[in-house]
């Protein structure tokens, strides 16, 4: 949908009735209005299609050493969230692999091939769609409003100030004017509605159309050696080493390779040794090493240690670090999402967009509202990989006699140069003055690192309880936070910062203790959900889970009735995601053996 500030519509395109309206209380405030769309429904197929085939060749070339060819395909259609609503429409996926494993080393060479297919941004063709059969407003070739007669927007503007200056009620008058610029709307479902829509659909986004054009592939090479058989008197040591090169080829439907194929390569290599010390300590340390051809290499250190307290009780303790290079959507991504365009990293995109030589610009947000202020001049600086380092300590025993188990955990970590996106404007003249006029300027998203060390910590506890006849009760809580994140950074950390879990079940009973039957229940903590296509609150989420099953031993069988979520109570768990309900089932499982 199109969203116009409709107060600066009214006073572009007849200023003396809409200070008449003000002047007489008619519309005290600035209000909005979108072109009238379509349901999901309408559009798309719900439905998700899935269809598999996978098949392997297993040879023995001796008796410690197997060869394997390996395939796996599968197409289908289902509907996804990402940057917006796409619809997946005979999208095609398939891996192969050939693979030799021996008891002391492993090879194995893959590819991964995608298409794919009539796959389509339901968001842009959608967009599109309402912009062939009615403009909103028209623009000249800068991006100026010239609007027309016939544009939507005046259509509605106009019918708008002369039905609240007749008497017309606020909302009668909005009904009516809507009513009126939507004369000509083609009917969802109609012949006309298809002929017209399919034309968009199928055309590519980078020719003004909704069509993904995806032939991306990967192929990759990786083997690791175990050589504890010679190194055991001292440590168990295992060495790896990976090769990945990836084929960008999406005709400028979703990168920036309109003009050719986009490769990237990236190779590492591991080494780890593993001690154990006596009957109290295990020690595991390891290195890796990784290079992207983008970007320099990085040495990431771990070391664990595993401490027995008693029989049945451990205490873990790692220092862990971690390297990301940006994914190769941030590094090359070019893409049209509602009003804003998302672009790579890569440093081509400084004069692709052409911000070395007309700036982009940062701005805060005036508090509940959409209004922007402080506009800033931001050049986007060479964006680095993503490094964390992080701190963990647990425990796991037993007590009481064996019949309580007890697991915690808790970390704490600490990111530099934490990978996210920003928004900026960029004016269409390239006067700076004109960032405060919504006609003439653009958002783009540009990826950036945090400035300083974004923090991450978190817990979990949990504890299960025999009792007796069979009966096992269980809790657990966990919880994960991301702090430090810098004002107008997106994060895109999706996760409440508490759940929990309550379990009661009891493992047999009844007559010959064929019965059993398991009850849980689930909380989520609310939180903020991020992402390009939209942020927003997702609310707490409560569920119950339950099942019953009842042992057949003379067919050897099981039969089972459960339910997801029994009380039906929908959820969602991000921004743009359908509900979910109950899942109820009936299953039947039978043991050849």
């Amino acid at each position: 949908m199109i969203f116009v500030h409709f107060l600066e519509v009214l006073l572009i395109i007849y200023q003396g009735a809409a200070n008449f309206i003000n002047a007489n209380g008619l519309m005290n405030t600035a209000q909005s209005v979108s072109r009238t769309g379509y349901t999901e429904r309408e559009l798309v197929n719900p439905n998700t299609i899935n269809f598999k085939l996978a098949g392997s060749l297993h040879y023995k070339l001796s008796e410690n050493t197997e060869a394997i060819l390996a395939g796996y395909w599968g197409t289908g259609n289902t509907i996804y969230t990402g940057s917006d609503r796409y619809s997946l429409k005979d999208f095609k996926m398939g891996q192969y692999k050939a693979e030799l494993v021996n008891k002391n080393w492993n090879l194995r060479a893959y590819t991964t091939q995608e298409n794919a297919g009539e796959s389509y941004n339901v968001t842009a063709t959608t967009r599109l769609f309402n912009e062939s059969w009615k403009k909103s407003v028209t623009t000249d070739a800068a991006g100026n409003p010239t609007p027309l007669s016939t544009d939507w927007y005046i259509q509605y503007a106009f019918s708008y100030l002369s039905n609240r200056m007749n008497g017309m009620t606020d909302y009668d008058a909005h009904q009516a004017s809507r009513a009126l610029a939507d004369v000509g709307r083609p009917v969802a479902g109609s012949a006309a509605f298809k002929t017209a829509y399919d034309a968009i659909r199928k055309k590519p986004i980078s020719k003004n159309g909704g069509l993904l054009l995806d032939r991306s592939d990967l192929y990759a090479i990786e083997g690791n050696y175990n050589l504890s058989s010679i190194t055991g008197k001292y440590a168990d040591v295992l060495v790896g080493a990976n090769f990945k090169t990836f084929v960008l080829n999406s005709e400028g439907t979703l990168f920036a390779d309109s003009t050719g194929a986009i490769k990237t390569s990236e190779y590492g290599a591991y080494i780890q040794a593993s001690k154990k010390i006596g009957k109290m300590l295990n020690l595991t340390a390891s290195g890796r090493y990784d290079k992207n051809q983008n970007f320099n290499g990085r040495f990431t250190p771990r070391v664990t240690a595993l401490i027995k307290v008693k029989e049945g009780n451990n205490i873990r303790l790692s220092y862990q670090s971690a390297y990301r290079f940006p994914s190769n959507q941030q590094q090359w991504i070019n893409l049209q999402v509602g009003s804003t365009r998302l672009i790579g990293s890569n440093a081509s995109f400084a004069q692709y967009i052409g911000y070395n030589t007309n700036p982009l610009y940062t701005y805060d947000i005036v508090p509940n509202t959409s209004t922007r202020k402080n506009f800033k001049t931001f050049t986007p600086p060479a964006v680095k990989p993503e490094s964390v380092s992080s701190f963990e300590v647990g425990y796991k025993g037993l007590m009481l006699n064996s019949k309580l188990l007890i697991d915690l955990y808790a970390y704490f970590g600490q990111y530099q140069d934490f990978l996210s996106r920003t928004n900026t404007v960029q004016t269409t003249s390239g006067v700076a003055a004109d960032t405060t006029n919504p006609n003439k300027r653009r958002d783009i998203s540009v990826v950036v690192n945090a400035p300083d060390k974004v923090k991450t910590f978190g817990f979990g506890i949990s504890a299960d309880y025999r009792l007796p006849l069979n009966f096992v009760i269980g809790a657990n809580l966990s919880s994960d936070e991301l702090k430090d994140v810098p004002v107008n950074f997106a994060a895109n950390f999706n996760a409440p910062k508490y759940k929990t879990n309550l379990t009661i079940g009891n493992s047999g009973f009844g007559a010959k203790k064929r019965l059993s039957a398991s009850l849980a229940y689930r909380w989520q903590q609310g939180f903020l959900y991020q992402a390009d296509f939209g942020n927003g609150n997702i609310p707490d989420v409560h569920t119950l889970d339950a099942q019953v099953s009842f042992k057949l031993p003379k067919t050897k069988s099981i039969l089972k009735f459960g339910a997801n979520n029994l009380l039906n109570q929908y959820y969602y768990n991000a921004i743009g995601n359908s509900q979910i309900g109950g899942l109820y089932y009936v299953s039947f499982g039978y043991n050849v053996y």
